[in-house]
């Protein structure tokens, strides 16, 4: 069990029977009154979020989650397929479940699966990730990669602002925390 100082960003914890992942975390303490603690989560199972007020007293279960790697084998109208590169057993995630992560799939990219009890329930992607510009504007001879960005799209669908000389079919790495340009790749 954790106490609510205890509770910080990126923690997972159960309420309800459901898995809530803790987005933003306030303390609150308002004259005589007792201290409050005002959680923002992510429901992990449906990749909404809610916002709670718990009093500072409460204690909350901590939720174990199992990280597994696993390759990124290809998508299945709203359904999207992992496979244990041990045992090569499949395990199908939905979309609410991936949230975000969906932007940067990429066919054979390694993946953290997070399970619960063995039950799938979402992925850590890596801190960066390579894909191909599929469109943007024209690159100009002498363009510098401070003199300003455009708008480009990428093989998953993201759509980003990169550098001025990057042209179509280049690789470029992604963060995918933030969700910008790092560097050309190839």
């Amino acid at each position: 069990m954790l106490d609510a100082g205890e509770l910080k960003r990126g923690l997972t914890i159960e309420l309800d029977g459901q898995l809530y992942q803790v987005v933003d975390y306030q303390h609150i303490k308002m004259g005589r009154g007792s201290a409050q603690v005002r959680l923002r989560l992510r429901d992990i199972r449906a990749g909404h979020t809610v916002e709670r007020v718990f009093q500072a007293s409460e204690k909350f279960s901590r939720a174990f989650l199992e990280y597994r790697p696993m390759q990124y084998l290809y998508n299945d109208g709203s359904l999207y397929y992992f496979m244990d590169s041990e045992t090569f057993e499949q395990v199908p995630l939905g979309e609410s479940q991936l949230g975000e992560a969906v932007k940067y799939l990429k066919e054979e990219v390694t993946v953290e699966v997070l399970t619960h009890k063995g039950e799938p329930v979402g992925v850590v992607l890596p801190v960066a990730v390579e894909l191909k510009v599929i469109d943007t504007g024209p690159g100009f001879k002498g363009d510098t990669a401070t003199a300003g960005s455009k708008p480009a799209t990428l093989e998953t669908g993201l759509a980003l602002r990169v550098p001025l000389f990057i042209n179509i079919g280049d690789i470029i790495k992604v963060d995918t925390r933030t969700g910008e340009y790092l560097e050309r790749v190839g």
